[in-house]
């Protein structure tokens, strides 16, 4: 189980960090959300990966599961939504202004203008 965790965590950072070097604006943002979900699986995968584990210690002991992974996970989920929601604004907004979705601002179909 955990190295199918592991693999699927890395799939995701290196899928995420191909995306983000893209030229376009939307590969970016895809690439990013899925950086943010690899960051998320790591994240919870600190607190270790326990099978029927109790999410509240009880008075016995026993297996129980990690609360901290699983609240920092919850919170890079609603910070992780709010920063692919501004990305896409941010997006549409350059792409209305500029009329290119490219991260430098350059059209494939237009030649580069000499600024000297």
């Amino acid at each position: 189980m955990e190295a199918l965790f592991a693999t699927t965590t890395g799939i995701l950072a290196a899928s995420g960090l191909y995306l983000s070097l893209r030229g376009r604006t939307f590969p970016v943002v895809v690439g990013l959300t899925l950086l943010s979900y690899a960051v998320n699986l790591f994240l919870f995968s600190t607190g270790g990966l326990t099978t029927d584990g109790a999410a509240v210690i009880n008075d016995s002991g026993g297996v129980y599961a990690d609360p901290l992974p699983q609240a920092l996970v919850l919170t890079a989920i609603v910070i992780g939504f709010a920063m692919t929601a501004f990305s896409v604004i941010l997006a549409m907004r350059v792409r209305g202004d500029v009329g290119s979705d490219h991260v430098n601002g350059n059209r494939i179909d237009e030649p580069r203008e000499d600024k000297s």
